[in-house]
């Protein structure tokens, strides 16, 4: 009877012990379908993150450009606007200056 009893002791540990390897199989699978998943979502986090990072890069570098080649022509024209109008005052004030330089470099005094 002695026997009979240590033979199922055995056998419970015996169950035991692959009751604890099924749990402990069932926690690691859960585990890794955890990671996978988490690493699922992390990707697709990152890959909007991206796409949005992008997405205000080009709007920038066509701004960058669109503006660059209309500030480029506004200020030409700006450029061009003063240089007319300082010829204009040059041209209207040149006779006054020519006038004035005559009378201090023929004026004698003692």
């Amino acid at each position: 009877m002695e026997a009979n009893r240590g033979q199922g002791g055995i056998q419970q540990l015996l169950a035991a012990e692959q009751e604890a390897q099924h749990i402990v199989n069932a926690a690691r699978n859960a585990k890794m379908a955890r990671l996978k998943q988490a690493k699922e979502e992390a990707d697709k986090e990152i890959a909007e993150f991206r796409a949005q990072m992008e997405a205000q890069f080009q709007k920038k570098l066509a701004e960058s450009s669109g503006d660059s080649g209309a500030n480029v022509k506004r200020l030409e024209l700006e450029t061009e606007a003063k240089i007319q109008h300082l010829k204009s005052e040059a041209a209207r004030i040149s006779h006054d200056v020519v006038q004035m330089l005559l009378k201090h470099v023929t004026t004698v005094k003692n």
